[in-house]
């Protein structure tokens, strides 16, 4: 079964996630058509090829966010969601907030 479709989402970044992000603290971006479904692990991986500007290593860890930045979708927990397994839906809605501060 192919999900052909382009999906529409919005992602945000607070507590200084966004500097790793152009200073951007909000994108609305369009997810290409894969014949998988989008998961939050896929669009981790296309953000790290498509948005981050610099040290990709103070964002992700081991292919999952690094400890200290909480993700919400649709303001739920990730991890209530299944994190990296939760599939997106046209619309959602993604923040990353960083809780690392000082460096």
């Amino acid at each position: 079964h192919f999900y052909k479709r382009k999906m529409n989402v919005t992602l945000e970044f607070s507590g200084g996630a966004e500097l790793l992000f152009d200073k951007k603290k909000k994108y609305e971006v369009v997810l290409p058509s894969q014949p998988q479904k989008w998961t939050l692990q896929l669009l981790l991986f296309w953000m790290r090829d498509n948005l981050l500007k610099e040290r990709p290593e103070l964002f992700l860890k081991d292919n999952s966010v690094r400890p200290g930045i909480l993700v919400l979708v649709n303001d739920s927990d990730w991890e209530l969601l299944g994190q990296l397994e939760y599939e997106l839906e046209e619309g959602d809605n993604v923040v990353f907030i960083s809780t690392l501060h000082g460096g």
